[in-house]
């Protein structure tokens, strides 16, 4: 290293011949240092930036406050948990708000609902809205059995609905709640768009119902006029027709009862008169229970009877 302090590159040490020098006294000290070469280009790189003027722009040292507050405000930002909603707000704000939405499949589930359950905001951002806990809180809904939620930029969301099939009315009490073919609940009925379904009566119904009534179906003319079952005692079924007739079914060999009826309907028009149930637990009978109005005519005809017999062994 001279005077100057610059370093000396030699390719080796000492002096020619291997001569050594003796140095008197004031006499200034040059050393030689050797350098490998892998370190001398950049030893000379550094060197010259001795030689170098440094030179600071102006306001240099206000573009560094600016930068050190920026970087302050995004690393509170990060460790606070505000940066989402600064994301946000600055990119529904450039454009990226959603604006369109598109729901399909939701036949019973509300449209209201639905837009609930994706918590927009009239500046949500579609880059930091979740499709994925979108799509969880829809499955909350009671009638969506499974739901897609898409992300089409720059400004539209797409929801798919696919929702549970209704099976029949369950009714416990004064509650009437909508069930699948498996007996699981869907929701409380309210009378929109399942007013057809038939009414199931009784603890237990709901999940013996659907295999009782595959096996009605063998009787297409009587599975017609059903519009309500209900399983007593959870042993056995009663059958209510639309015109109100209760016909009430024995616990075990249903069929063979059913399969007499019909035939005694097809003879004799049992079930389109005016009588209010048929009893058919008994093998060996049947017990036909009349309406009210029928008791009544039928009493008064049996009255009838009476005093024309009366009359006439009178005349005899």
């Amino acid at each position: 290293m001279d005077g100057g302090g610059r370093v000396v590159f030699a390719l080796r040490s000492g002096f020619p011949n291997g001569s050594r020098r003796s140095f008197r006294p004031g006499e200034q000290f040059h050393e030689s240092l050797v350098v490998p070469r892998f370190l001398r280009r950049p030893m000379r790189m550094l060197s010259r930036l001795e030689d170098v003027e440094a030179r600071i722009p102006r306001f240099a040292a206000t573009g560094l406050s600016v930068a050190l507050l920026v970087a302050s405000g995004i690393y509170g930002g990060i460790v606070g948990g505000h940066m989402p909603a600064v994301m946000q707000a600055v990119t529904a704000r450039t454009g990226f708000a959603v604006t369109d939405i598109r729901v399909s499949g939701d036949h019973q589930t509300s449209e209201i609902d639905v837009l609930g359950q994706l918590q927009l905001s009239g500046w949500t951002a579609l880059v930091g809205f979740s499709a994925d806990a979108a799509r969880e809180r829809l499955l909350e809904l009671p009638w969506v059995e499974a739901a897609t939620v898409r992300k089409i930029y720059p400004d539209a969301i797409e929801v798919a609905i696919s929702e549970r099939v209704p099976f029949a009315v369950w009714q416990q009490g004064n509650d009437l709640t909508v069930i699948q073919a498996d007996g699981r609940p869907i929701a409380p009925f309210d009378g929109r768009n399942v007013r057809d379904l038939p009414l199931v009566i009784g603890a237990g119904a709901p999940q013996k119902a659907a295999a009782f009534m595959a096996e009605l179906a063998a009787y297409p003319k009587l599975a017609g006029e059903v519009k309500a079952i209900n399983l007593v005692a959870e042993r056995r079924w009663d059958l209510y027709l639309a015109n109100g007739v209760r016909i009430k079914l024995p616990e075990n060999d249903f069929h063979g009862a059913i399969k007499e009826l019909l035939a005694l309907d097809a003879e004799q028009g049992l079930l389109s008169r005016d009588i209010a149930a048929v009893d058919l637990r008994f093998k060996e009978r049947f017990i036909v229970q009349l309406t009210p109005g029928a008791m009544e005519r039928r009493v008064a005809q049996l009255e009838a009877e009476k005093k024309a017999a009366k009359k006439a062994g009178k005349r005899i």
